[in-house]
């Protein structure tokens, strides 16, 4: 019996000794190490290094680093520990006489960290007018935790909704230097203390000076729709509609200060009017929308006074009030042609008419009176495509554009469009000499605010080609200029 029990207790004590780790001692190594942030592994100082199996405990030092210069060879489980991170555990194996190298990343811990208070927005203050195109924007933000925190700051302008991200900001400020006038900018504070999940701001906004002195209008094509801009005599340009939505045939009128528009409402045209930095928008007409054979070449006109608009609707001309009220019929063809553009004189007694076919040709433009009676013929009987009318503050002259080569075609494409000014008292057109190069078109001139000169667009016969707004002097020396490039539909006032 007694033999039975040794037996069993020596088994015992063998089945243990197996399973405990057990580090023979064949000699020494090196482990050298380094512990970092995980996230920006800057070096962690004073992390506590320990061993398993046990041999000694060293801290790491202002570098990261650590060594331990003799440790028996075998296999090894090394821990570092660090307040406010999460431990971190590497095995290794040290070899005789041979250095071992280990990284600890080590993650901070948020179990006891608080995020970021919210960042409050300082200058300029919600709902801020009149605020510079370069502009500083100041927040305030706290962590009771005295993290070191970093800023994203996001910017959207309210009119294109064109979003800017500014990241990776360390101070509590932002130099903003590319905002445009008569806009109106949102704007938000994003901190992260690079441990919690970043807090948001609440969102503020402000509105920038307004465009100093916006005496051009014209449209320019963005995302395959037409965008209407304003323009100084320096170059300067504003954005005025949405990319989103197409808008198109701005013309200002100055005695009201408002930029009326034509612009898509489901399958219809409407025209509407808005401020001249593009505010408040107003919906003008709706019953009988402005229509004609092709609206890239229909128009329409202000009275002087900015309280009326006459426009086309096919074959027949309509006033309407600027407010949208008091619609009714002025002028009906009486061949059934389609009205495509008018101009309204300056005294408010005559309208000149442009008239085509389904099509676009058989041009005829007469100029009537406020009763619909034809007072005068100023083009019939010609073939091509004409476009652009623009009477004098005098009603003595009226200008437009003809393509003298006659070519007719379904894509309505013109070869050779020149400028014409029609005298009244001598009833003849004359070529305005522009100097025009073979193989482009001038179309839709109108005259410019002295009438010195005109402003008409200037673009390649092929169809195809980018179109550019230039302008030509009347009289004296021809000199064409461009003003805007990739740029059509031109109004100056």
């Amino acid at each position: 019996m007694k033999r039975i029990v040794l037996k069993i207790l020596m088994c015992f004590i063998l089945l243990v000794s197996c399973t405990e780790e057990q580090i023979i001692d064949n000699g020494d190594g090196i482990v050298k190490g380094r512990v970092v942030d995980a996230v920006t592994f800057l070096p962690i100082e004073n992390a506590k290094i320990s061993t398993s199996p046990s041999t000694s405990t060293i801290f790491s030092d202002k570098d990261g680093n650590f060594t331990f210069e003799k440790i028996t060879t075998g296999n090894y489980s090394f821990q570092a520990q660090k307040d406010k991170y999460v431990s971190k555990f590497e095995s290794a194996a040290v070899e005789l006489n041979k250095t071992t190298q280990i990284v600890f990343e080590m993650k901070v811990s948020t179990v006891d960290n608080k995020p970021p208070d919210v960042p409050i927005l300082t200058a300029p203050v919600d709902l801020a007018k009149n605020q510079a195109i370069k502009l500083k924007l100041t927040w305030t933000a706290t962590d009771v935790d005295k993290d070191s925190l970093t800023y994203v700051v996001t910017v959207k302008n309210g009119t294109t909704d064109e979003i800017t991200t500014y990241k990776d900001l360390k101070t509590r400020s932002l130099e903003l230097s590319d905002l445009k006038y008569s806009t109106k900018y949102y704007w938000q504070v994003s901190s992260s203390d690079g441990i919690n999940l970043p807090t948001n701001s609440l969102t503020s906004s402000f509105t920038t000076l307004s465009f100093p002195d916006p005496r051009y209008l014209y449209v320019k094509k963005v995302k395959n729709n037409n965008v209407i801009y304003a323009a100084d005599d320096a170059g300067n340009e504003l954005q005025l509609s949405p990319a989103e939505v197409n808008s198109y045939r701005p013309r200002k009128n100055l005695s009201i200060n408002r930029i009326a528009y034509i612009s898509s409402d489901g399958s219809l045209n409407q025209i509407y009017s808005m401020n001249l930095d593009g505010t408040d928008v107003k919906k003008i007409t709706n019953f009988i929308p402005i229509a004609g054979f092709n609206m890239d070449h229909v128009n329409y006109c202000w009275s002087a006074n900015g309280r009326q608009i006459i426009y086309p609707n096919f074959d027949k001309l309509y006033r309407i009030d600027s407010d949208g009220s008091g619609l009714v019929q002025l002028f009906s063809t009486p061949n059934g042609k389609f009205i495509s553009e008018c101009d309204w004189s300056q005294d408010g007694s005559q309208i000149v008419l442009k008239v085509n076919d389904v099509s676009g040709y058989n041009v005829e433009i007469y100029v009537i009176n406020m009763n619909g009676d034809v007072l005068y013929q100023v083009l019939s009987g010609v073939t091509g495509a004409a476009s652009g009318i623009s009477i004098t503050l005098d009603n003595k002259k009226i200008a437009y554009t003809r393509d003298v080569s006659g070519f007719e075609n379904s894509n309505y494409r013109q070869l050779d469009s020149r400028i014409f000014i029609y005298t009244v008292a001598t009833n003849t057109s004359a070529e305005l000499n522009t100097n025009k190069e073979s193989g482009f078109n001038d179309l839709d001139v109108k005259f410019s605010p002295n009438e010195a000169q005109v402003i008409f667009v200037n673009t390649s016969n092929d169809g195809l080609s980018a179109k550019n707004i230039q302008t030509a002097s009347v009289t004296g020396n021809i000199i064409r200029t461009t003003l805007f490039q990739n740029a059509s539909m031109p109004d100056w006032r």
